[in-house]
């Protein structure tokens, strides 16, 4: 009877052991960092956070709305209360919120209330979007650190994380592709035409201009 129940002792014990395992690996499996922020032109504000080690994903899209499904040409035209914005993956191990808070107050002109560089209009304002009180803490702290930094009010506003639309397939990695579109400088490839589009929308040139050498990403 004792060496049934020392089986069956070890058996739990093997179990437990088993499901601890299972419940790490899961854990680890869902250690992925979400942070959606809104920095004006999102073709602009994916490339740059594409290029941080550590994180694994940026993907355009449109959020903050009381529209379902949005389009590009409906969030452009206005009425829709979206922003355009980015949706970034990131390995927490690799990169703190709070560093991607940081690169994303300094890639952006956080003083300017009316849009971004040359795009104007409610959907190119920035925002961060926070899930809880600890988002909400850490977001609260960048934003008082780059008051501090800059010497200027911050008018990029902290809102509740809402759905994310992914936009249109087009828009994704739109500053590395290779399709052929007619820009005003004629025929040119996606790529070419985002570097025309950043440095003639004099983004930047502002961003050096406003944080200096702190500056995120500005000539990229």
């Amino acid at each position: 009877m004792k060496r049934i129940e020392l089986l069956k002792i070890g058996a739990l014990a093997v179990f437990i052991a088993i499901g601890a395992l299972i419940n790490h690996g899961g854990a680890r499996a869902g250690g992925t960092g979400v942070l959606v922020v809104a920095g004006g032109c999102f073709w602009c504000v994916e490339a740059d956070f594409e290029k941080v080690a550590g994180v694994t994903g940026a993907e355009s899209g449109y959020t903050g709305g009381h529209v379902e499904n949005p389009t590009y040409k409906q969030v452009s035209r206005g009425g829709t209360g979206h922003y355009e914005a980015v949706k970034i993956t990131f390995d927490p191990e690799l990169v703190s919120r709070e560093t991607l808070l940081a690169l994303f107050l300094r890639s952006v002109d956080p003083t300017d209330a009316g849009g971004q560089f040359c795009d104007r209009g409610d959907s190119y304002r920035t925002a961060i979007f926070v899930s809880g009180p600890e988002e909400r803490a850490l977001a609260q702290a960048a934003v008082a650190q780059a008051r501090a930094d800059l010497g200027q009010p911050i008018v990029t506003p902290i809102l509740p994380a809402a759905r994310f639309y992914r936009a249109e397939a087009y828009h994704q990695d739109y500053y590395k592709g290779t399709k052929l579109i007619l820009t005003r400088f004629g025929p040119k490839r996606q790529a070419v035409a985002y570097k025309l589009y950043r440095e003639g929308c004099g983004r930047d040139a502002r961003l050096r201009a406003l944080w200096g050498t702190a500056a995120a990403f500005a000539g990229s």
